[in-house]
């Protein structure tokens, strides 16, 4: 009875190793919040793309899948964000061509050369749950990330 007992908590101690432990690391979606007169075409996080972004818009309705960060915030958490801006997303409008015929993509291909492209090595705002990723555009190509558990606007949003 004895020998039993023992090897049932040997097996018992053997199998505490098989338990998986919790994420350290997980995927965030990821939303964008534009506040210049630009577009963002295209922005990621982390290598993980974001939604477009229209002049002084975006917001939680819009997101895309994700970012890696850890479960748990600490001191000196960064992300790489890249980013391409068209510093005049009502130009296309004027485009009086037939869509897609050569001329129309000659000046398409034209009015690309304006476009900038970006990257920021950027630190994120402190969060006690991680929540979706939100990059904040702002002028003169600054950008804020936060991941918090809370909406824009919201109590306890930074």
């Amino acid at each position: 009875m004895k020998r039993c007992r023992s090897i049932a908590v040997l097996l018992c101690l053997l199998l505490q190793g098989c338990v998986e432990s919790r994420p350290t690391m997980l995927g965030a979606p990821i939303s964008g919040i534009n506040h210049t007169s630009a577009a963002i075409n295209q922005f990621s996080v982390n290598g993980g793309g974001g939604p477009n972004l229209g002049p002084y818009g975006g917001g939680p309705g819009s997101q895309m899948c994700c970012a890696m960060l850890p479960v748990q915030w600490r001191e000196g958490l960064a992300v790489v964000v890249e980013w391409e801006k068209d510093p005049s997303p009502y130009d296309y409008a004027t485009l009086s061509e037939p869509l897609f015929s050569d001329a129309w993509r000659a000046r398409m291909k034209e009015m690309r050369k304006k476009n900038t492209r970006h990257r920021a090595v950027v630190e994120v705002a402190p969060y006690e749950k991680l929540g979706v990723v939100d990059v904040h555009f702002l002028p003169c190509d600054q950008v804020v990330v936060s991941a918090v558990a809370h909406l824009p606007g919201m109590p306890g949003y930074p």
